[in-house]
Protein backbone atom coordinates (compact mmCIF):
# COMPACT_ATOMS: atom_id res chain seq x y z
CA UNK A 1 0.00 0.00 0.00
CA UNK A 2 2.92 2.38 1.34
CA UNK A 3 4.61 2.06 -2.11
CA UNK A 4 1.40 2.93 -4.36
CA UNK A 5 0.45 5.70 -1.99
CA UNK A 6 3.55 7.54 -2.17
CA UNK A 7 3.81 8.33 -5.71
CA UNK A 8 0.31 9.44 -5.68
CA UNK A 9 1.12 12.55 -2.83
CA UNK A 10 4.05 13.86 -5.38
CA UNK A 11 1.52 13.54 -8.16
CA UNK A 12 -0.75 15.52 -6.62
CA UNK A 13 1.46 17.37 -5.21
CA UNK A 14 3.49 18.58 -8.33
CA UNK A 15 -0.58 19.59 -9.64
CA UNK A 16 -1.62 21.42 -6.85
CA UNK A 17 1.78 23.79 -7.52
CA UNK A 18 1.18 24.04 -11.09
CA UNK A 19 -2.35 25.10 -10.55
CA UNK A 20 -1.54 27.57 -8.08
CA UNK A 21 1.16 29.00 -9.77
CA UNK A 22 -0.98 29.49 -13.08
CA UNK A 23 -3.54 31.23 -10.88
CA UNK A 24 -1.09 33.42 -9.64
CA UNK A 25 0.07 34.86 -13.01
CA UNK A 26 -3.12 34.74 -14.51
CA UNK A 27 -5.42 36.61 -11.80
CA UNK A 28 -3.01 39.29 -11.01
CA UNK A 29 -3.57 39.77 -7.04
CA UNK A 30 -1.88 38.29 -4.05
CA UNK A 31 -3.92 36.04 -1.78
CA UNK A 32 -4.59 35.46 2.06
CA UNK A 33 -6.12 33.42 4.15
CA UNK A 34 -7.24 29.50 3.32
CA UNK A 35 -4.77 29.38 0.41
CA UNK A 36 -7.29 31.47 -1.67
CA UNK A 37 -6.82 33.76 -4.15
CA UNK A 38 -7.58 37.62 -4.20
CA UNK A 39 -8.05 39.69 -7.72
CA UNK A 40 -7.59 43.52 -7.16
CA UNK A 41 -9.59 45.86 -8.90
CA UNK A 42 -8.33 49.50 -9.04
CA UNK A 43 -10.08 52.72 -9.70
CA UNK A 44 -9.57 56.41 -9.56
CA UNK A 45 -12.19 59.24 -9.47
CA UNK A 46 -13.81 58.29 -6.38
CA UNK A 47 -14.07 58.81 -2.76
CA UNK A 48 -16.81 58.38 0.14
CA UNK A 49 -14.62 56.43 1.46
CA UNK A 50 -11.59 56.27 -0.02
CA UNK A 51 -11.17 52.42 -0.34
CA UNK A 52 -13.72 49.84 0.91
CA UNK A 53 -13.27 46.34 1.31
CA UNK A 54 -15.15 43.26 1.00
CA UNK A 55 -14.31 39.53 2.50
CA UNK A 56 -14.44 36.45 1.27
CA UNK A 57 -16.73 35.40 -1.73
CA UNK A 58 -16.65 33.38 -5.14
CA UNK A 59 -16.95 37.24 -6.44
CA UNK A 60 -17.29 40.88 -4.70
CA UNK A 61 -18.41 43.67 -6.96
CA UNK A 62 -18.75 47.23 -6.16
CA UNK A 63 -21.22 49.71 -8.15
CA UNK A 64 -22.43 52.98 -6.82
CA UNK A 65 -22.79 50.51 -3.04
CA UNK A 66 -18.64 51.55 -2.16
CA UNK A 67 -18.90 48.13 -0.15
CA UNK A 68 -19.02 44.42 -1.51
CA UNK A 69 -19.27 41.69 0.01
CA UNK A 70 -19.02 37.75 -0.47
CA UNK A 71 -19.20 34.49 2.06
CA UNK A 72 -16.10 32.59 1.42
CA UNK A 73 -12.62 32.72 2.58
CA UNK A 74 -9.40 34.90 1.63
CA UNK A 75 -9.61 38.59 0.42
CA UNK A 76 -9.33 41.11 -2.44
CA UNK A 77 -9.07 45.07 -2.33
CA UNK A 78 -10.43 47.22 -4.97
CA UNK A 79 -10.10 51.27 -4.08
CA UNK A 80 -11.02 54.18 -5.53
CA UNK A 81 -9.91 57.77 -5.03
CA UNK A 82 -10.98 61.56 -6.48
CA UNK A 83 -13.79 63.13 -5.40
CA UNK A 84 -17.30 61.02 -5.59
CA UNK A 85 -19.06 57.85 -3.89
CA UNK A 86 -17.51 54.85 -5.12
CA UNK A 87 -15.80 51.72 -3.04
CA UNK A 88 -14.52 48.53 -4.14
CA UNK A 89 -15.20 44.85 -3.59
CA UNK A 90 -13.10 41.81 -2.97
CA UNK A 91 -13.65 38.21 -3.61
CA UNK A 92 -11.98 34.79 -2.22
CA UNK A 93 -11.03 31.90 -4.28
CA UNK A 94 -10.89 32.39 -7.54
CA UNK A 95 -12.75 35.97 -7.06
CA UNK A 96 -12.48 39.13 -9.00
CA UNK A 97 -12.17 42.72 -7.26
CA UNK A 98 -13.73 45.57 -9.37
CA UNK A 99 -13.52 49.57 -8.40
CA UNK A 100 -17.35 50.87 -8.99
CA UNK A 101 -18.62 54.52 -8.30
CA UNK A 102 -20.33 56.80 -10.29
CA UNK A 103 -17.70 57.85 -13.07
CA UNK A 104 -14.13 56.96 -14.38
CA UNK A 105 -12.75 53.38 -15.16
CA UNK A 106 -11.02 50.70 -13.00
CA UNK A 107 -7.94 48.29 -13.87
CA UNK A 108 -8.35 44.63 -14.22
CA UNK A 109 -9.13 42.41 -11.51
CA UNK A 110 -8.08 38.48 -11.33
CA UNK A 111 -10.73 35.71 -11.72
CA UNK A 112 -9.58 32.46 -10.93
CA UNK A 113 -7.37 31.72 -14.12
CA UNK A 114 -9.55 35.10 -15.96
CA UNK A 115 -8.93 38.35 -15.86
CA UNK A 116 -12.68 40.48 -15.64
CA UNK A 117 -12.39 44.19 -15.59
CA UNK A 118 -13.91 46.42 -13.29
CA UNK A 119 -15.14 49.67 -14.23
CA UNK A 120 -15.41 53.17 -11.81
CA UNK A 121 -17.10 56.66 -13.23
CA UNK A 122 -16.29 59.76 -10.55
CA UNK A 123 -19.52 61.36 -9.81
CA UNK A 124 -20.45 64.98 -8.42
CA UNK A 125 -21.41 63.96 -5.09
CA UNK A 126 -19.55 66.88 -3.50
CA UNK A 127 -19.15 70.08 -3.34
CA UNK A 128 -17.47 71.34 -6.16
CA UNK A 129 -18.93 68.76 -7.85
CA UNK A 130 -16.18 67.07 -10.07
CA UNK A 131 -13.17 64.34 -9.92
CA UNK A 132 -10.68 62.34 -12.10
CA UNK A 133 -11.45 58.94 -13.06
CA UNK A 134 -8.66 56.68 -14.79
CA UNK A 135 -7.75 53.20 -15.01
CA UNK A 136 -7.93 50.15 -17.28
CA UNK A 137 -6.20 50.83 -20.69
CA UNK A 138 -7.55 54.70 -21.01
CA UNK A 139 -8.20 57.55 -19.35
CA UNK A 140 -11.23 59.55 -18.89
CA UNK A 141 -11.51 62.73 -16.71
CA UNK A 142 -14.68 64.00 -14.66
CA UNK A 143 -15.07 67.85 -14.54
CA UNK A 144 -16.97 70.96 -14.60
CA UNK A 145 -17.56 72.72 -17.94
CA UNK A 146 -18.43 76.74 -17.14
CA UNK A 147 -19.66 79.06 -20.07
CA UNK A 148 -22.57 80.00 -22.18
CA UNK A 149 -24.47 76.69 -24.00
CA UNK A 150 -23.49 77.39 -27.58
CA UNK A 151 -25.99 74.62 -29.01
CA UNK A 152 -28.14 72.32 -28.97
CA UNK A 153 -28.61 68.54 -29.82
CA UNK A 154 -27.47 66.96 -26.50
CA UNK A 155 -26.02 70.36 -24.86
CA UNK A 156 -22.67 71.96 -26.46
CA UNK A 157 -20.88 73.64 -24.31
CA UNK A 158 -17.35 76.04 -24.86
CA UNK A 159 -17.43 74.40 -28.11
CA UNK A 160 -17.48 70.62 -26.48
CA UNK A 161 -20.33 69.00 -27.26
CA UNK A 162 -21.69 67.04 -23.86
CA UNK A 163 -24.21 63.70 -24.38
CA UNK A 164 -26.94 64.48 -22.20
CA UNK A 165 -29.72 61.38 -22.28
CA UNK A 166 -29.13 60.71 -18.93
CA UNK A 167 -28.33 64.03 -17.41
CA UNK A 168 -30.52 66.05 -14.90
CA UNK A 169 -31.73 69.30 -15.54
CA UNK A 170 -31.57 72.07 -12.93
CA UNK A 171 -32.87 75.24 -14.79
CA UNK A 172 -33.92 78.95 -13.02
CA UNK A 173 -35.28 81.93 -14.27
CA UNK A 174 -35.76 80.04 -18.08
CA UNK A 175 -38.44 77.03 -18.83
CA UNK A 176 -35.47 75.19 -20.43
CA UNK A 177 -31.87 75.40 -21.38
CA UNK A 178 -31.42 77.74 -24.57
CA UNK A 179 -28.84 79.07 -26.46
CA UNK A 180 -27.09 81.71 -25.09
CA UNK A 181 -27.66 80.86 -21.07
CA UNK A 182 -24.92 80.61 -19.31
CA UNK A 183 -24.68 76.99 -17.71
CA UNK A 184 -22.33 74.81 -15.74
CA UNK A 185 -22.08 70.80 -16.69
CA UNK A 186 -20.74 68.42 -14.52
CA UNK A 187 -20.08 65.23 -15.79
CA UNK A 188 -16.77 63.42 -17.90
CA UNK A 189 -14.52 64.36 -20.62
CA UNK A 190 -12.19 62.28 -22.85
CA UNK A 191 -8.57 63.62 -22.33
CA UNK A 192 -8.34 66.04 -25.22
CA UNK A 193 -11.70 67.87 -24.59
CA UNK A 194 -13.55 66.59 -27.55
CA UNK A 195 -16.48 65.21 -26.31
CA UNK A 196 -18.18 64.35 -22.64
CA UNK A 197 -20.99 62.96 -21.38
CA UNK A 198 -23.06 65.26 -18.83
CA UNK A 199 -24.80 64.07 -15.23
CA UNK A 200 -25.84 67.62 -14.22
CA UNK A 201 -26.88 70.23 -16.51
CA UNK A 202 -27.55 74.11 -14.20
CA UNK A 203 -28.42 77.22 -15.44
CA UNK A 204 -29.80 80.70 -14.55
CA UNK A 205 -29.42 84.39 -15.25
CA UNK A 206 -27.23 86.72 -14.13
CA UNK A 207 -28.84 89.68 -14.06
CA UNK A 208 -32.58 91.35 -13.85
CA UNK A 209 -33.34 94.68 -13.28
CA UNK A 210 -33.96 98.23 -14.88
CA UNK A 211 -31.79 99.51 -17.75
CA UNK A 212 -29.68 102.82 -17.55
CA UNK A 213 -26.92 104.10 -19.39
CA UNK A 214 -27.04 102.64 -22.44
CA UNK A 215 -24.15 103.00 -24.95
CA UNK A 216 -25.06 102.17 -28.36
CA UNK A 217 -21.74 102.73 -30.10
CA UNK A 218 -19.43 101.20 -26.66
CA UNK A 219 -22.24 98.36 -26.82
CA UNK A 220 -22.43 98.38 -22.99
CA UNK A 221 -25.21 99.77 -20.53
CA UNK A 222 -25.90 99.46 -16.71
CA UNK A 223 -28.47 97.21 -14.59
CA UNK A 224 -28.50 97.97 -10.82
CA UNK A 225 -25.13 99.32 -10.68
CA UNK A 226 -23.52 96.37 -12.55
CA UNK A 227 -21.84 97.32 -16.06
CA UNK A 228 -22.63 95.18 -19.26
CA UNK A 229 -21.10 95.12 -22.23
CA UNK A 230 -22.46 92.64 -25.57
CA UNK A 231 -20.20 91.36 -28.14
CA UNK A 232 -21.06 89.72 -31.64
CA UNK A 233 -22.04 86.34 -29.60
CA UNK A 234 -24.48 88.01 -27.58
CA UNK A 235 -27.70 85.94 -28.33
CA UNK A 236 -31.01 88.73 -28.33
CA UNK A 237 -34.01 86.38 -27.40
CA UNK A 238 -36.38 88.79 -28.34
CA UNK A 239 -34.83 91.81 -29.65
CA UNK A 240 -32.67 92.64 -32.52
CA UNK A 241 -29.79 94.13 -31.02
CA UNK A 242 -29.02 96.89 -27.97
CA UNK A 243 -30.99 99.88 -30.08
CA UNK A 244 -34.10 97.66 -28.80
CA UNK A 245 -33.03 97.84 -25.44
CA UNK A 246 -34.64 100.90 -23.62
CA UNK A 247 -33.99 102.71 -20.14
CA UNK A 248 -36.09 102.00 -17.48
CA UNK A 249 -37.13 98.48 -19.05
CA UNK A 250 -36.56 96.15 -16.76
CA UNK A 251 -34.55 93.04 -18.67
CA UNK A 252 -32.80 89.48 -17.99
CA UNK A 253 -29.10 88.69 -19.17
CA UNK A 254 -27.08 85.61 -18.81
CA UNK A 255 -23.29 86.29 -18.42
CA UNK A 256 -19.78 85.69 -17.45
CA UNK A 257 -18.29 88.00 -14.69
CA UNK A 258 -15.49 89.77 -16.01
CA UNK A 259 -13.72 92.72 -13.97
CA UNK A 260 -15.27 93.13 -10.54
CA UNK A 261 -18.78 95.08 -11.53
CA UNK A 262 -18.57 93.99 -14.83
CA UNK A 263 -20.50 91.12 -16.72
CA UNK A 264 -20.01 89.90 -20.41
CA UNK A 265 -24.15 89.79 -21.81
CA UNK A 266 -24.34 85.78 -23.78
CA UNK A 267 -27.87 86.43 -24.09
CA UNK A 268 -30.44 89.00 -23.08
CA UNK A 269 -34.87 88.95 -23.06
CA UNK A 270 -35.75 92.43 -23.36
CA UNK A 271 -39.12 91.32 -21.65
CA UNK A 272 -38.81 88.76 -19.29
CA UNK A 273 -41.59 86.99 -17.68
CA UNK A 274 -39.90 87.06 -14.16
CA UNK A 275 -39.69 90.82 -12.64
CA UNK A 276 -37.98 90.32 -9.48
CA UNK A 277 -34.96 91.86 -9.01
CA UNK A 278 -31.09 89.57 -9.47
CA UNK A 279 -27.64 90.07 -9.79
CA UNK A 280 -24.26 88.49 -9.81
CA UNK A 281 -20.69 89.34 -9.38
CA UNK A 282 -17.95 88.91 -7.18
CA UNK A 283 -18.10 90.41 -3.80
CA UNK A 284 -16.91 93.08 -2.79
CA UNK A 285 -16.51 95.82 0.29
CA UNK A 286 -18.09 93.08 2.23
CA UNK A 287 -19.22 94.08 5.92
CA UNK A 288 -19.77 91.35 7.95
CA UNK A 289 -20.84 93.82 11.04
CA UNK A 290 -23.13 94.90 9.47
CA UNK A 291 -23.88 92.65 6.56
CA UNK A 292 -23.30 94.15 3.07
CA UNK A 293 -21.37 93.62 0.23
CA UNK A 294 -21.42 95.28 -3.11
CA UNK A 295 -21.79 94.04 -6.67
CA UNK A 296 -20.41 97.10 -8.40
CA UNK A 297 -22.48 99.90 -7.77
CA UNK A 298 -25.58 98.20 -5.85
CA UNK A 299 -25.15 97.34 -2.00
CA UNK A 300 -26.92 94.08 -1.51
CA UNK A 301 -27.80 93.63 2.42
CA UNK A 302 -28.15 90.16 2.86
CA UNK A 303 -29.27 90.66 6.70
CA UNK A 304 -32.45 88.63 6.34
CA UNK A 305 -31.52 86.10 3.14
CA UNK A 306 -31.33 82.55 2.99
CA UNK A 307 -27.79 81.23 1.84
CA UNK A 308 -28.21 77.78 -1.17
CA UNK A 309 -24.77 76.78 -2.76
CA UNK A 310 -22.30 78.23 -0.13
CA UNK A 311 -22.68 79.35 3.61
CA UNK A 312 -22.40 82.47 4.86
CA UNK A 313 -19.19 81.74 6.99
CA UNK A 314 -17.30 81.41 3.73
CA UNK A 315 -18.89 84.33 1.95
CA UNK A 316 -15.78 86.69 1.27
CA UNK A 317 -14.78 88.87 -0.92
CA UNK A 318 -13.89 87.99 -4.44
CA UNK A 319 -16.21 85.34 -4.13
CA UNK A 320 -18.94 85.16 -7.25
CA UNK A 321 -22.53 84.94 -5.70
CA UNK A 322 -25.97 85.61 -7.06
CA UNK A 323 -28.33 87.77 -4.87
CA UNK A 324 -31.97 87.62 -5.18
CA UNK A 325 -34.55 90.01 -4.11
CA UNK A 326 -38.40 90.61 -4.27
CA UNK A 327 -38.45 94.65 -4.32
CA UNK A 328 -36.01 96.67 -6.50
CA UNK A 329 -33.60 98.52 -4.67
CA UNK A 330 -33.84 101.52 -2.72
CA UNK A 331 -31.37 104.30 -2.93
CA UNK A 332 -28.89 101.79 -4.32
CA UNK A 333 -29.39 99.27 -1.70
CA UNK A 334 -30.92 95.44 -2.57
CA UNK A 335 -32.79 93.86 0.85
CA UNK A 336 -31.31 90.31 -0.66
CA UNK A 337 -33.92 87.18 0.19
CA UNK A 338 -31.23 84.75 -0.85
CA UNK A 339 -27.17 84.26 -1.63
CA UNK A 340 -26.70 81.64 -4.08
CA UNK A 341 -23.29 80.54 -4.45
CA UNK A 342 -22.51 80.86 -8.46
CA UNK A 343 -21.00 77.60 -10.62
CA UNK A 344 -18.32 75.57 -8.35
CA UNK A 345 -15.31 75.77 -10.08
CA UNK A 346 -13.42 72.79 -8.77
CA UNK A 347 -9.84 73.20 -7.51
CA UNK A 348 -8.49 69.87 -7.01
CA UNK A 349 -5.70 68.50 -8.30
CA UNK A 350 -6.42 66.62 -11.52
CA UNK A 351 -9.88 67.82 -12.50
CA UNK A 352 -10.70 69.01 -15.91
CA UNK A 353 -12.07 72.31 -16.20
CA UNK A 354 -13.51 73.97 -19.11
CA UNK A 355 -14.08 78.15 -18.59
CA UNK A 356 -15.45 80.25 -20.65
CA UNK A 357 -15.08 84.17 -19.60
CA UNK A 358 -13.34 87.42 -20.04
CA UNK A 359 -9.52 87.91 -19.17
CA UNK A 360 -8.62 89.83 -15.86
CA UNK A 361 -5.25 90.15 -13.73
CA UNK A 362 -3.34 89.70 -17.09
CA UNK A 363 0.09 89.62 -16.28
CA UNK A 364 1.67 87.05 -19.42
CA UNK A 365 0.36 83.69 -20.77
CA UNK A 366 1.14 82.09 -17.82
CA UNK A 367 -0.84 84.06 -14.95
CA UNK A 368 -3.93 85.36 -15.72
CA UNK A 369 -7.84 84.84 -14.45
CA UNK A 370 -10.66 84.16 -15.92
CA UNK A 371 -13.48 83.53 -13.35
CA UNK A 372 -11.57 84.52 -10.89
CA UNK A 373 -9.22 81.10 -11.54
CA UNK A 374 -5.87 81.27 -12.09
CA UNK A 375 -4.67 80.52 -15.40
CA UNK A 376 -1.52 79.27 -17.09
CA UNK A 377 -1.92 79.35 -20.39
CA UNK A 378 2.15 78.94 -21.09
CA UNK A 379 1.95 75.98 -23.56
CA UNK A 380 -1.61 76.01 -24.58
CA UNK A 381 -2.59 75.36 -28.00
CA UNK A 382 -3.90 78.64 -28.99
CA UNK A 383 -6.89 79.10 -31.81
CA UNK A 384 -9.01 81.90 -32.88
CA UNK A 385 -6.30 84.64 -32.94
CA UNK A 386 -2.93 85.80 -32.43
CA UNK A 387 -0.93 84.69 -29.15
CA UNK A 388 -0.44 88.28 -28.81
CA UNK A 389 -3.70 89.62 -28.33
CA UNK A 390 -3.89 87.90 -25.33
CA UNK A 391 -4.95 90.99 -22.16
CA UNK A 392 -7.80 92.18 -20.30
CA UNK A 393 -10.85 92.11 -21.79
CA UNK A 394 -10.09 89.31 -24.04
CA UNK A 395 -12.92 86.97 -24.26
CA UNK A 396 -11.71 82.93 -23.92
CA UNK A 397 -12.41 79.35 -23.68
CA UNK A 398 -10.10 77.34 -21.84
CA UNK A 399 -9.75 73.91 -21.50
CA UNK A 400 -7.31 71.81 -18.73
CA UNK A 401 -6.28 70.41 -15.35
CA UNK A 402 -6.38 72.07 -12.12
CA UNK A 403 -2.96 71.97 -10.34
CA UNK A 404 -2.13 73.34 -6.99
CA UNK A 405 -4.96 76.18 -7.28
CA UNK A 406 -3.96 77.00 -10.78
CA UNK A 407 -5.83 75.49 -14.30
CA UNK A 408 -3.10 74.63 -16.85
CA UNK A 409 -4.47 75.45 -20.33
CA UNK A 410 -4.48 72.50 -22.67
CA UNK A 411 -6.36 74.28 -25.30
CA UNK A 412 -7.22 78.07 -26.05
CA UNK A 413 -9.92 79.62 -27.50
CA UNK A 414 -9.88 83.07 -28.55
CA UNK A 415 -13.47 84.64 -28.56
CA UNK A 416 -13.64 88.31 -28.81
CA UNK A 417 -10.61 90.82 -28.69
CA UNK A 418 -12.06 94.53 -27.76
CA UNK A 419 -12.53 96.90 -30.92
CA UNK A 420 -11.52 93.46 -33.49
CA UNK A 421 -14.51 91.11 -32.26
CA UNK A 422 -14.01 87.21 -32.87
CA UNK A 423 -15.89 84.84 -34.46
CA UNK A 424 -19.43 83.29 -33.11
CA UNK A 425 -20.66 80.30 -33.79
CA UNK A 426 -23.82 78.41 -32.76
CA UNK A 427 -25.44 74.79 -33.57
CA UNK A 428 -28.44 72.86 -32.92
CA UNK A 429 -28.33 69.20 -34.04
CA UNK A 430 -31.73 67.04 -34.15
CA UNK A 431 -34.93 66.72 -36.30
CA UNK A 432 -36.77 69.63 -38.38
CA UNK A 433 -40.28 70.52 -36.71
CA UNK A 434 -42.49 73.20 -37.65
CA UNK A 435 -41.57 73.63 -40.85
CA UNK A 436 -43.11 76.38 -43.16
CA UNK A 437 -41.62 76.69 -46.81
CA UNK A 438 -39.42 77.64 -47.53
CA UNK A 439 -36.73 77.38 -44.94
CA UNK A 440 -37.83 78.57 -41.32
CA UNK A 441 -38.25 75.58 -38.57
CA UNK A 442 -37.20 74.32 -35.65
CA UNK A 443 -35.02 72.18 -34.10
CA UNK A 444 -35.30 71.50 -30.47
CA UNK A 445 -37.55 74.51 -29.64
CA UNK A 446 -35.05 76.79 -31.39
CA UNK A 447 -36.15 78.40 -34.46
CA UNK A 448 -34.32 78.59 -37.34
CA UNK A 449 -34.01 80.71 -40.56
CA UNK A 450 -32.33 78.75 -43.25
CA UNK A 451 -32.99 81.23 -46.43
CA UNK A 452 -29.22 81.83 -47.34
CA UNK A 453 -28.17 78.86 -45.89
CA UNK A 454 -25.23 76.33 -47.76
CA UNK A 455 -26.63 73.21 -47.79
CA UNK A 456 -25.00 70.03 -47.54
CA UNK A 457 -25.83 66.43 -48.45
CA UNK A 458 -29.17 67.79 -49.94
CA UNK A 459 -30.89 71.07 -50.78
CA UNK A 460 -33.80 73.35 -49.71
CA UNK A 461 -36.07 71.51 -51.56
CA UNK A 462 -35.22 68.33 -49.19
CA UNK A 463 -36.41 70.20 -45.94
CA UNK A 464 -39.48 68.85 -44.29
CA UNK A 465 -40.62 67.91 -40.64
CA UNK A 466 -38.87 64.79 -39.21
CA UNK A 467 -35.88 65.25 -41.22
CA UNK A 468 -32.07 65.07 -39.35
CA UNK A 469 -30.09 67.80 -39.56
CA UNK A 470 -27.09 70.03 -38.41
CA UNK A 471 -27.40 73.23 -38.02
CA UNK A 472 -24.69 75.96 -37.66
CA UNK A 473 -25.36 79.41 -38.01
CA UNK A 474 -23.24 82.81 -36.13
CA UNK A 475 -25.86 84.90 -34.88
CA UNK A 476 -29.53 84.23 -33.21
CA UNK A 477 -31.88 87.52 -33.69
CA UNK A 478 -35.13 87.67 -32.33
CA UNK A 479 -35.11 84.70 -31.21
CA UNK A 480 -33.91 83.24 -34.24
CA UNK A 481 -30.57 81.49 -35.41
CA UNK A 482 -29.80 82.55 -38.96
CA UNK A 483 -28.65 79.44 -40.09
CA UNK A 484 -25.06 79.99 -42.49
CA UNK A 485 -24.99 75.49 -43.06
CA UNK A 486 -27.34 72.81 -43.43
CA UNK A 487 -26.48 69.54 -43.19
CA UNK A 488 -28.87 66.70 -43.58
CA UNK A 489 -28.08 63.38 -41.71
CA UNK A 490 -27.54 60.33 -43.86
Amino acid sequence: MSTIKTPRRIIFGLLSAGIMALLLSCGGGGGSGGGSIAGLGVGTGSTSPPAATGAGGTTGTAGADPTGTGTGTGTGTGTGTGTASAGSGTGGTGSTGAAGGSSGTGATGGTGSDAGAGSSTAGNSNTDGSGVGSGGTGVTADAAGIGAADGLGSVILNGLRYDTDSATFIIEDATELQIGMSARIAGKVDANFTSGIANQVVSAAELRGAVSNIDLAGGTFVVMGIGVSVDSATVWADANGLSDVRAGNIIQVWGLPGAPGMLRATRIQVAPALTDPLATGAVQNLDKAHKTFMLGQLTVDYGTAAFTGLDESSLANGVVVRARGTAAPVGGVLSATRVQGWYAIPTSNGVAVQLAGVINDFASRGSFRVLGTPVDATNAQIAGGNANSLGNGVKVEVDGFMSGGVLVVKKLRIRNVPGTGGPASFTVIGAIGGFTPPASFRVRGQPVDASTAVFENGTQSDLQNGRKVTVVGDRVVDGVLIAQHVTFSP
